[in-house]
């Protein structure tokens, strides 16, 4: 072959593999960008989740919508979950639990979420302290005194 094919086989193949990492570089920046304009949702609350039956708690991002608590966890879209919840208790953290949560600071908080679905087990959801009402969501017991607003 003359010189002037084998360049030319060359920049085809470069372009080949260039456009096919261009498409994963968009890919990864359209999930990244998504995640973020999730996690700016009203509500949002950055959790620990441990689900039944697993032993890793799985780091995340969580909201409620109504009666039913959905997560996202991380990396971006690769782990997702929307939970029917029909109650919700908070309880405190043990020492071994808390010990891997530096990221949840000093008053890490954990709801035990009930789903409404028969199944084996409680769905357990780390926060920070300071997101205890977040992490309750429609369940929030109100404090005594505090009324609520009567639907005519």
């Amino acid at each position: 072959m003359p010189l002037g094919e084998h360049c030319l086989v060359i920049w085809v193949i470069l372009a080949t593999v260039g456009v096919v990492l261009w498409l994963c570089v968009l890919g990864i920046t359209a999930s990244l960008v998504r995640n973020r304009a999730l996690r700016a949702r009203a509500g949002n609350v950055p959790v620990f989740v441990l689900r039944p039956g697993k032993k890793r708690w799985v780091r995340g991002h969580g909201v409620w919508m109504h009666d039913v608590f959905a997560f996202r966890g991380r990396p971006a879209t690769w782990k997702e979950e929307l939970t029917w919840v029909s109650e919700v208790s908070m309880r405190a953290p043990t020492v071994h639990e808390s010990a891997g949560w530096r990221w949840l600071r000093d008053d890490p908080v954990v709801a035990m979420l009930k789903p409404a679905e028969a199944s084996d087990g409680t769905i357990e959801v780390a926060a920070r302290g300071e997101h205890r009402y977040l992490l309750t969501g429609p369940f929030m017991a109100l404090p005594a005194g505090v009324a609520t607003r009567q639907e005519d």
